[in-house]
């Protein structure tokens, strides 16, 4: 008989077991009180057996004492044999004064047969489940473990210490606890000591010869697990950690699903969650379009807005190849709702006009865009092109067919810019917020603007990654360079946040960053999470300041202001965006030159859209004939506006009755 078919007996041979065990505490009870060796006991001890052990038979299973497994006994279950056991004597009292058979026993025999029974069924399990999760047992002797150490003596790290003891594939062999709470230190927790706080971290990690560290402390912020994490890196050995309490409390995670550390965790700052229900209320039901949707921010956005249940998800993405995946993604997770895929040009304006045309789209997330710094030095009119004339289009798109928000995700590049592509998401911001058709309009514009964001594609997370993954070297531009961190599902539902919050209309939403991280300690630690030394194992080589990039970014100008908001982690960007009909002409001046393929005169024009732009882009500006002491006249003749003008259709090149819905 296999293991199968005992499991498949096992109810009944725990019914049998209790039945054996049950008549032998009321036996001993009776020798204890009264000898069984004289007839008139003897016969008192036959005639109520049956009563006793039928009664504590049935409310054995009333609380489920026949379900449970001994080997994973817990206080839930003592309790459980507390009570049936209790009720059990005291029906069984009831039952023999009623039934005149009371008079024959002493009433004593029964209050020590409750304390026999809960002791005898209580200790068989215990016993079970020491036996199981005691370290000297045959089983674990027989598979090879680590000697591990578990930094947290909490709740959270007393069930790890059970679970990997009960856990027969686990390699993981707690042997020592760690806890900066002084009232626990010199404790033992399941018979394992708290040897001390994480300064004796090294101490202990030598003594014990530990080969894996565990990080037992879900509810720790953002900034105390990065010093954990660090200190866990000097000692040079492996370590993982539990799941966050965000994420057991999301997603169901068990304790013991232990998971490596994330580069995220070193960043000292905590993770901002902000709730969506306001945005909820004003996308469910709603057509979306999300630009750019294929792309690490679009396509996060499209996840995120997928469950706000609106009635409609157009994606609208240049690669044909990405596009196809999240929308298979999104199909997969979200059968119910109808997806849109759309293959275009943000700047193609008829095919703009189609799109809007036909959908509609109520909200407008505009996250299509160049972002790149050095590839766009080298394709100024493609930055251009894309990210200032693709914004002109779609805004102007939003505005003539009357869509209640467009949000513009923005960068902190634009400020200050030192590069195109700085300068090109700041004319975007620009031309959202001040431009003079867009203003009179009657949809809701607004901008975000955030740092860099963690794993997103061509960021350098991933390159790291790959050059760690070829034994190195890694590049870092220079030692002391800086940047502003967020994760992606961080800056998406910042954009989403964005537009419901009622005070960010027509300005520039901001998040609280934090501290900016040296990009040389982000490699560092990368290097240390994959157990390898820096400079030792890999090497790291500068490579010096890329064209266009900054040493340290900015979130503010100095002709900007901030000032707070409802949501803490949010604020918003006061900023003056000057003349809208000389915006106006710049811009139409700037498409001109795009047109010409006149680089000199598109970094004239940016200079002029942008005055507040600093080297290296200043010096490019200069050398290409800017000057900020006069403002050029109108270069073209307004044969036809650059952009699609609200009300305007044939301006895109677009038959009128075509997009007449």
């Amino acid at each position: 008989m296999n293991w199968r078919e005992l499991l498949i007996l096992r109810r009944p041979l725990i019914i049998g077991l209790h039945l054996l065990l049950i008549p032998l505490a009321y036996a001993i009870a009776f020798e204890l009180r009264v000898s069984l060796g004289q007839p008139a006991h003897r016969q008192a001890f036959l005639e109520t057996v049956f009563i006793v052990t039928a009664l504590k038979v049935v409310y054995f299973g009333f609380f489920g004492l026949y379900r449970g497994w001994w080997r994973y006994a817990s206080m839930s279950d003592l309790e459980a044999l507390f009570k049936a056991t209790s009720l059990a004597t005291l029906t069984t009292l009831g039952v023999l004064y009623l039934t005149g058979m009371l008079a024959q026993i002493p009433r004593s025999i029964l209050l020590i047969d409750w304390g026999l029974t809960i002791l005898i069924f209580g200790g068989a399990r215990m016993a079970v489940r020491m036996i199981r999760e005691s370290p000297h047992t045959l089983l674990q002797k027989q598979r090879a473990t680590q000697p591990t150490l578990i930094i947290g003596a909490g709740d959270t790290g007393e069930r790890l210490v059970r679970e990997m003891r009960r856990d027969q594939s686990s390699v993981l062999n707690p042997v020592v606890l760690l806890d900066d709470d002084p009232a626990k230190r010199g404790m033992y927790l399941h018979g394992i000591r708290v040897a001390g706080g994480m300064d004796d971290l090294a101490h202990v990690v030598r003594n014990y010869e530990i080969q894996m560290i565990v990080i037992a402390v879900p509810s720790a912020s953002r900034k105390r697990m990065s010093q954990i994490v660090n200190r866990c890196l000097e000692t040079g050995v492996a370590f993982k950690t539990v799941p966050s309490f965000q994420e057991l409390m999301e997603r169901g995670a068990r304790v013991n699903e232990l998971r490596e550390v994330e580069i995220e965790d070193l960043l000292g700052r905590e993770s901002v969650k902000l709730d969506l229900t306001s945005v909820q209320a004003g996308v469910a039901g709603q057509v979306v379009l999300v630009t750019g949707g294929a792309g690490s921010i679009g396509s996060e956005l499209a996840r995120q807005v997928a469950r706000l249940k609106p009635s409609r998800l157009v994606l609208l993405e240049q690669s044909e190849s990405d596009l196809y995946f999240i929308d298979l993604e999104l199909r997969n997770a979200h059968p119910g709702l109808e997806i849109i895929p759309v293959i275009g040009d943000v700047a193609d304006r008829g095919r703009m006009a189609e799109v809007f045309a036909h959908h509609r789209p109520a909200w407008v997330l505009h996250a299509a865009a160049y972002k790149h710094v050095p590839m766009m030095e080298h394709n100024l009119g493609e930055a251009v092109r894309n990210n200032v004339m693709g914004t002109l289009t779609v805004a102007r798109c939003a505005a003539r067919f009357k869509a209640e928000k467009f949000v513009l995700v923005s960068t902190d590049k634009a400020v200050n810019p030192s590069s195109v592509m700085g300068a090109s998401k700041r004319i975007a911001e620009r031309i959202v917020l001040g431009s003079a058709a867009l203003r009179t309009s009657d949809t809701d514009f607004r901008a975000v603007r955030f740092g860099n964001v963690l794993e997103s594609n061509g960021s350098v997370i991933p390159l790291f990654k790959q050059q760690v993954a070829k034994g190195g070297p890694l590049t870092v531009t220079h030692p002391e360079m800086t940047r502003y961190f967020m994760t992606i599902p961080e800056a998406s539902q910042l954009v989403l946040l964005a537009a419901a919050l009622p005070e960010a209309a027509g300005r520039i939403c901001m998040l609280d960053m934090g501290e900016p991280v040296k990009i040389l300690d982000l490699a560092r630690n990368l290097i240390r999470l994959y157990g390898m030394k820096p400079d030792v194992d890999v090497k790291i080589e500068f490579t010096g300041l890329r064209p266009g990039e900054k040493m340290h970014e900015e979130l503010m100008s100095q002709l900007e202001a901030a000032v707070p908001t409802s949501i803490g982690k949010i604020r918003l960007v006061q900023t003056d965006e000057g003349d809208p009909d000389m915006l106006e002409l710049l811009l139409h001046n700037l498409h001109k030159f795009h047109e010409q393929r006149c680089d000199d005169g598109m970094l004239r024009h940016i200079g002029l859209l942008v005055p507040e732009c600093v080297p290296p882009l200043r010096e490019r500006w200069l050398g290409a004939g800017g000057d900020t002491s006069r403002m050029p006249a109108r270069q073209f003749e307004p044969v036809a506006p650059p952009m699609m003008m609200a009300g305007n259709l044939n301006g895109a090149g677009f038959p009128q009755e075509q997009v007449e819905v």
